[in-house]
């Protein structure tokens, strides 16, 4: 499965915020990075932790959200 990771620089907290949409509420950050490197590894670790707790606990995992339409360019 494939989640959305959205990143997105906060001038107040002079850091990369990460926000993860299907698991948490879309206006609340759940890790942050002081590159865009560093938030991407962050954010890659908390959706692990949220896949497995998920599973460990008989829950059902969200789906993928669609943001956009894929199209091919000739």
């Amino acid at each position: 499965m494939k989640y959305t990771i959205v990143i997105q620089w906060s001038e107040e907290d002079k850091c990369y915020v990460v926000f993860l949409p299907e698991f948490i509420n879309v206006m609340q950050p759940c890790t942050h990075g002081d590159s865009y490197e560093e938030a991407v590894k962050n954010a890659q670790e908390v959706l692990e932790m949220l896949i497995e707790s998920a599973l460990a606990d008989g829950e059902a995992l969200p789906e993928p959200q669609t943001l956009g339409k894929s199209f091919k360019v000739a």
